[in-house]
């Protein structure tokens, strides 16, 4: 009888132990779903667009609420329901801001691209020169490496005037030469804005010689602006 109670116990203290982890996991689990929908998300940049501000093989962090707490986009790849309708807004992109965003030709792509025009502003491209309802504004980000001929090199050297709709905003690559961005597909409506860049926490680069140096150790803490 006494070996019966024993093993009940055993027992118990089985199921109690996996019990206990498993419901910590899965409270783990949904915490970092939480935080990765709303709060931070962690992204790797594939391409030259954005150099010298952000390079092939960075990984960053970006901010999920600093534009305000909205109903994710997509989640999973599961397109949810009034996605991208904020719930309680905070502020509004900036011009000069690092965001990343759904790509409105293709809603299963993110880009990241700087805010260069913000709504209602008439942009205007001449000589590779900014200007923003009729005024030359400071470009610090900019960077041109060399021209590109045929329609992107038009493009790049001209570009509008046109007035930027409602809600929503211009986007540009640093590297301008080589950047696909709004002067080709458009304007990005807010609701595809999904943060804003914040800082690099790793950054590899994968055609170094040897591994001592294919971590750029001097990118690792960098805030991007």
């Amino acid at each position: 009888m006494k070996k019966k109670i024993f093993v009940k116990e055993e027992n118990l203290r089985k199921k109690s132990w996996f019990k206990e982890y498993g419901e910590s996991i899965l409270i783990a689990f949904i915490i970092a779903m939480v935080v990765r929908t709303f709060v931070i998300q962690a992204y790797k940049i594939p391409s030259g667009s954005m150099e010298p501000t952000l390079l092939i093989g960075d990984h960053l962090l970006v901010s999920k609420f600093t534009y305000g707490i909205r109903i994710p986009y997509r989640v999973f790849g599961i397109y949810l329901p009034g996605g991208g309708t904020t719930l309680i807004p905070i502020s509004s992109p900036k011009r000069g801001d690092v965001v990343v965003f759904v790509f409105p030709q293709d809603h299963s792509k993110d880009f990241i691209k700087r805010v260069i025009g913000l709504p209602g502003e008439t942009i205007e491209i001449r000589d590779k020169k900014i200007f923003i309802n009729g005024k030359q504004i400071k470009d610090p980000w900019g960077v041109y490496t060399g021209h590109q001929g045929g329609e992107i090199g038009q493009i790049q050297e001209h570009f509008g005037p046109v007035k930027i709709p409602p809600n929503s905003y211009f986007m540009m690559g640093d590297n301008r030469d080589h950047s696909y961005d709004s002067r080709f597909w458009g304007f990005v409506n807010k609701r595809f804005i999904e943060g804003k860049a914040l800082i690099l926490y790793w950054s590899w680069n994968s055609l170094a010689p040897d591994l001592l140096h294919k971590v750029r150790w001097n990118r690792i803490g960098r805030v991007i602006r």
